[in-house]
């Protein structure tokens, strides 16, 4: 049993750890994989307040995870299967190797995040590990003096473009508009980077090989014409899916399934909180993450206060 069981240990549910800690409850973050999220995953930061020289998303968030653990924040390396959420006391089903366990608690709160979403393109998934990635510091590399490319043209798909440069012969983006959408110092860094070339209004529309990625097939969506490049490589980064599996259809989300939430981060049900980027929101970075983690604190401390969770 705990008071609070948080769902995904990103930035948002580690900030929300420690704010929970400090309040005095018990708190379990579950996690399959590695603390940190998305975030973990970026090569630099150096928009997180209070590192002024940068810091990595992997340093970030270990520090994060240090923090909400010295604290007394229990880390459950387990699966989660099921989330129960009706009533007074809530339910967390896991796997693992060891089997299957059941806890309670009094709140919970869904820190799940989101993950890249997929071009939907000809043998897309057949290649995905085999070629295709969705995450540049995870599989660059791999493709250490090769040409690449990659698709997108937000701020993740140019910080990564600018990233694989670094150990890549060359780095092509593809871009379906005539002008980047992210911020103006990547924008800057891109058009000055000589091995970081790219093709404006284009889309991707298939992808070639055998067992790997040989060759990616592009369309201009303005004259139509259609071109085959030679890559080993495609790191795809347009946009995010909420990650939203074990969130109970009895949770009210947006169109896109994001999880809707008040302004204290409450969901429809009493005592089940949604925070960070799967939470139906503008705006998605790690700062506003913390932000969310902060809030909800405040909103758990009155649910508790008013008798939740007995």
């Amino acid at each position: 049993m705990f008071d609070i069981a948080i769902i995904g240990s990103g930035p948002a549910g580690m900030t929300a750890g420690i704010y929970a800690r400090r309040a005095g409850y018990s708190v379990a973050m579950f996690e399959m994989g590695v603390p940190g999220g998305q975030a973990a995953t970026t090569d630099f930061i150096e928009n997180f307040p209070g590192f002024p020289g940068g810091i990595s998303g992997s340093e970030l968030m270990m520090k994060f995870y240090e923090q909400a653990t010295a604290f007394g924040a229990e880390m459950i390396f387990e699966r989660v299967t099921d989330v129960q959420v009706q009533g007074d006391l809530k339910t967390v089903t896991t796997t693992s190797a060891a089997g299957d366990r059941t806890y309670e608690a009094k709140v919970i709160i869904f820190a799940t995040g989101a993950y890249p979403r997929m071009l939907r393109v000809p043998n897309e998934g057949k290649f995905r590990g085999r070629g295709v990635s969705y995450c540049a510091t995870c599989d660059g590399f791999f493709f250490k003096d090769k040409d690449v490319c990659v698709v997108g043209g937000g701020d993740v798909a140019v910080e990564e473009a600018l990233y694989l440069t670094k150990m890549c012969r060359s780095v092509t983006l593809f871009h379906r508009r005539d002008a980047l959408r992210a911020n103006k110092r990547s924008q800057e860094l891109a058009l000055a980077n000589d091995k970081l070339h790219i093709e404006w209004d284009t889309i991707v529309t298939e992808l070639l090989g055998d067992d790997k990625l040989s060759q990616v097939v592009t369309e201009n969506v303005k004259t139509g014409e259609t071109k085959t490049w030679d890559f080993p490589g495609c790191f795809i980064f347009v946009g995010y899916d909420p990650n939203n599996e074990v969130v109970p259809s009895t949770i009210k989300g947006d169109a896109n399934n994001y999880i809707l939430t008040d302004d204290n981060m409450a969901t429809n049900i009493p005592g089940v909180y949604a925070i960070g980027d799967v939470r139906s929101k503008t705006v998605r970075q790690i700062a506003s993450a913390v932000g969310d983690a902060g809030i909800v604190m405040y909103d758990i401390e009155r649910y508790f206060r008013e008798g939740g969770g007995q």
